[in-house]
């Protein structure tokens, strides 16, 4: 609405609503806070579950801070920046996400305080870049660097990051198949490491316990052989991977074939039945016993290739068919006639196996394979869900490890050490922004402060014990305890997460909150939900 000579003249559309200056700002925060809120009791090892029913009455229960957030239908604009932080760290590096969201809700909350001490947000803005900028010179001189075939350290960062997972208990056991598949994917391309997780194929069945989880040095097909009088192993397997079909082919245009005496209809049918036999020799000539088709293959076929004695599957997805040549070294070959004994994989096993109520393919004992498959096992559906989001947090951070081979002692241990040196670098700025600087160093302390009170001790007097143990140079890897309630060495105790981890997480924190903090005006077209709940 603007007024000219005293008539009002209307700009927005009828039904828009606007809120302006601090209404919007405290709109916005208040929205972001209710968000981190929802997720901060579920940090740490003695962190607390959500249970999560969707529109169709599924169950999620989880602690999970990435499938929380992106399960719950969150309604205000500024909520969903925070949900869209949690994507982005999960993206980046598949692990702490929780870390991420609670930062940005204390920078905001803190924020709102200086706000209301006339500190302008452009000031607080200014302050919390140069606060991350020096955070993360702070970070890199904190890390310590690791050997990527140090599996002893990347299995304590895997288990640090499943410490707080709903079945932690079994975390040694799957930390040592997360290392133990990263490690098997990893390349050297020229200079460059790359590690691809899409590699890893995971597998989730219901029945037996989670130590029966295992990983198989190959790929898992969850399909069948497709004629009963098929093998159902091979040993020393040569394997052909086709992408075509093994079926009589239909021409491109109609065509009509003129029969006029019972003789001719054989020898049509035979001529049909050469073209199939003719490509299942041509399989058996180059020594091939596996046979993976990703189209379909017909009956007669079916027949040639058992009495053959070649194990043979249809209808194999493209994405699996991808990754049997990367596990097998195959070649995916779309003309039969052109395949030779060179372009065959290897596998010392193929096996049909009952898993559940279904037959899998188990394609093992593969030489140096770039794909692995994990078979996640469980007693019930939710267990088996969870096991799979343990798993990936535990493969991501390996991967994070690997790549850029820097840790520092988690348990809260970098965090206060980072207040610490960043409150000595405020006092170097001075100013209002120094005021800025300071709130940044006292946002990062709500990860210790929060992994105590959700264990069930007193936060003030743990905060200020471990302050105290970071006044020494020796204390700098000091954390919390969570069994004992007292400050100890995370190094010692192997509580170690990968430095891009809290790189990132810090960097989404301060990225948003500064975003959101900038926003003094907020238009909303009729109909749309403004207020701050989830």
């Amino acid at each position: 609405m603007a007024q000219l000579s005293g008539v009002p003249i209307l700009i927005l559309k009828e039904g828009t609503e606007r809120k302006q200056g601090k209404d919007a700002q405290k709109n916005n925060i208040a929205a972001a806070k209710a968000v981190a809120e929802a997720v901060r009791t579920t940090l740490g090892p003695k962190g607390m579950d959500k249970m999560l029913v969707d529109s169709l009455g599924d169950v999620t229960i989880t602690n999970d801070g990435a499938t929380i957030l992106d399960t719950i239908d969150v309604e205000h604009p500024a909520a969903k920046m925070i949900v869209e932080v949690a994507k982005t760290q999960d993206d980046k590096v598949g692990d702490g996400t929780t870390t991420s969201v609670i930062i940005s809700g204390e920078l905001l909350n803190l924020a709102e305080e200086l706000m209301e001490q006339s500190v302008h947000p452009t000031i607080i803005f200014r302050g919390y870049r140069k606060a991350l900028l020096k955070s993360k010179e702070i970070l890199q001189e904190l890390a310590i660097n690791i050997d990527i075939n140090d599996m002893k350290t990347l299995m304590q960062v895997a288990e640090t990051s499943m410490n707080s997972k709903l079945i932690a208990g079994v975390k040694n056991h799957f930390a040592d198949i997360a290392v133990k598949a990263v490690s098997q994917i990893k390349e050297e391309r020229g200079n460059n490491l790359v590690i691809d997780l899409d590699q890893i194929q995971i597998i989730k069945k219901e029945g037996k316990s989670l130590l029966d989880t295992n990983m198989l040095d190959g790929i898992i097909v969850d399909k069948e052989v497709v004629h009963p009088m098929m093998p159902k192993l091979a040993k020393n397997a040569k394997i052909a991977l086709v992408n075509s079909s093994l079926e009589v082919e239909k021409t491109e245009f109609d065509a009509e074939i003129r029969i006029q005496t019972p003789d001719q209809i054989n020898k049509f049918l035979e001529e049909e039945a050469n073209m199939l036999k003719n490509r299942v020799t041509k399989l058996k000539e180059i020594g091939a016993n596996v046979v993976f088709c990703q189209k379909g293959v017909d009956d007669k076929a079916q027949n040639f290739l058992a009495k053959e004695n070649i194990i043979t599957v249809r209808r194999v997805k493209r994405s699996d068919m991808e990754k049997l040549a990367r596990a097998t070294n195959a070649k995916i070959i779309n003309n039969i006639y052109e395949i030779s004994e060179n372009d065959l994989g290897n596998a010392g096993k193929v096996e049909e196996k009952k898993i559940g109520d279904d037959n899998m393919i188990f394609i093992s004992e593969c030489a140096d394979p770039k794909a692995v498959s994990i078979l996640i096992r469980a007693g019930i559906e939710h267990v088996v869900d969870e096991a799979e989001r343990m798993l990936h947090d535990a493969l991501s951070v390996v991967k994070a490890a690997i790549e850029l081979p820097y840790i520092l002692p988690g348990g809260g241990a970098s965090e206060i050490e980072l207040a610490k040196r960043l409150r000595t670098y405020a006092r170097s700025i001075g100013g209002r922004e120094q005021l800025a600087i300071e709130v940044y160093a006292n946002a990062l302390e709500i990860i210790p402060k929060t992994l105590v009170e959700n264990a069930g001790y007193n936060p003030v007097d743990l905060i200020v014990e471990l302050r105290s143990k970071h006044e020494t140079e020796e204390g700098n890897s000091n954390g919390i305890n969570i069994d004992t309630g007292k400050p100890d060495d995370m190094i010692k105790m192997g509580v170690l997460e990968p430095l891009s981890v809290l790189t990132q997480a810090i960097q989404s924190a301060t990225e948003v909150s500064s975003m959101i903090l900038k926003i003094d005006d907020v238009i909303a077209a009729s109909g749309l939900s403004k207020g701050p709940e989830l």
